[in-house]
């Protein structure tokens, strides 16, 4: 036992450290992410010193359980590229142009009209994209029309984050979590829709009330180019988005595996993609930039976090952990809160994969309560600090990379307040549901 969490705790250590200090080496044209590399050698280490055996891992990389880690990276690999595929196309930036333009003279109308659009287009796509995609094109609106960015940004990243947890799709947390006991897409969103609404109205309000002075100047109309880079892909694209989102709404009613569904649906868009790109004799340039762009480390660090867990189960720590919070008595607000804040200790993957095997040790009754609740902190830990999820430590890289300060500190005071608020209203709107 103390070797196994010898091994664990520095992994986790060095693989929050990495994310807060150095979270990509650069060697010459060469750069990657360093957060998995350590969780991989943190992985070996444990398979090389016994603590998880070979033939465990085997097996449940093999199983056709929906508690395969490789499906679940599939499924949230293949969700991905489907809006990088949007965003490649100029969806979301048309969208992005769109929502910023309707503001006329009125930052609070803006403020509102922003923070509407990246909560319906997070829903549907990718909460990661969409904070790509915005953080941007918010920069260049705020400096064209001399206004402070920080109330949009604020609003963007904290709807993104909140706004991601309606459906199972929306978060690879959602997916662990959910794909591991069995809960399909319509009973998910049955459960999680109302939790999701107040829990965005609840951050809403609180941004509202952090920002409402800076947002009553008036500011002058930005006049921004909305266009599509190509009609034909964008409707490929959205087809496709839409249909595999919708075969995985009926999926339990017809027995189709989740996984299968959105990896079809991929590959799918690739094909027709490059035919119809070799049929307009254009080199489908589109594909292999959604190659580049995918979050592929995602995979290697999901399964590494998968021999950490296994490893801990093992040395009896999860049990342990399981009884500690048994201990209060209560299900939703204990693990609600406890999840949001482990997040925030080990990030808000392995925090998944870990509540996934703490909850399999409650009492049936109140597992499901136990799950869901997990997934609310999964979602709302990444609002708190900003190491509880891998989109804050990339938005705050971002906002670096455009010229703007914003501290640990300023991610306290700003983001932490909605994100409490909305921790809060989750929980207890999922209290009556459940």
């Amino acid at each position: 036992m103390t070797a196994t969490l010898c091994i664990a705790g520095t992994t986790i250590a060095l693989m929050i450290a990495a994310i807060i200090f150095f979270p990509r080496l650069t060697l010459g044209r060469f750069s990657v992410d360093t957060y998995w590399p350590i969780a991989l050698l943190g992985a070996l280490a444990l398979l090389l010193g016994g603590r998880v055996e070979g033939g465990e891992l085997l097996a449940a990389l093999t199983s056709s359980d929906a508690i395969n880690p490789l499906k679940i990276a599939l499924l949230f690999l293949s969700m991905t590229l489907l809006s990088v595929f949007l965003d490649e196309v100029g969806f979301f930036g048309y969208v992005a142009a769109l929502a910023l333009s309707r503001a006329g003279h009125s930052q609070a109308r803006l403020f509102f009209v922003l923070y509407a659009a990246v909560s319906v287009l997070t829903v549907f796509t990718s909460n990661d994209i969409i904070v790509l995609t915005f953080t941007p094109f918010i920069c260049y609106f705020a400096h064209a029309a001399k206004i402070d960015p920080m109330p949009y940004l604020v609003a963007e990243f904290v709807a993104a984050n909140t706004w991601s947890m309606a459906l199972v799709i929306g978060n690879p947390t959602n997916v662990y979590l959910a794909a591991t006991y069995g809960i399909d897409f319509i009973t998910y969103l049955r459960v999680m829709l109302l939790p999701c609404v107040a829990a965005g109205l609840a951050a809403l309000l609180v941004l509202w009330l952090l920002f409402r002075r800076r947002l009553r100047q008036p500011i002058e109309p930005v006049r921004i180019e909305m266009r599509f880079r190509d009609r034909l892909l964008l409707v490929i694209g959205l087809l496709h988005l839409g249909g595999c989102t919708l075969l995985l709404a009926i999926a339990s009613y017809v027995g189709w595996d989740m996984c299968t569904i959105a990896l079809v649906s991929a590959l799918s868009l690739f094909v027709v993609t490059a035919v119809a790109s070799l049929a307009r004799r254009r080199a489908p340039r589109v594909l292999l930039s959604c190659l580049r762009r995918a979050p592929w480390p995602l995979l290697p660090f999901i399964l590494s976090m998968f021999v950490l867990i296994l490893s801990l189960g093992k040395a009896g720590i999860t049990a342990g952990y399981a009884d500690l919070l048994a201990a209060t008595g209560e299900t939703v607000w204990t693990y609600g809160i406890s999840s949001a804040l482990v997040c925030n200790l080990i990030n808000n993957i392995p925090m998944s994969a870990f509540y996934c095997a703490v909850a399999g040790l409650l009492p049936q009754a109140v597992r499901t309560a136990g799950v869901y609740a997990a997934v609310i902190g999964s979602n709302l830990g990444a609002l708190l600090t900003p190491v509880g999820a891998l989109a804050g430590i990339m938005w705050t890289g971002m906002l670096k990379k455009q010229g703007l300060r914003f501290s640990y500190a300023d991610f306290l005071r700003r983001c932490a307040p909605a994100g409490a608020a909305a921790l809060a209203a989750a929980l207890g709107v999922l209290m009556l549901v459940v």
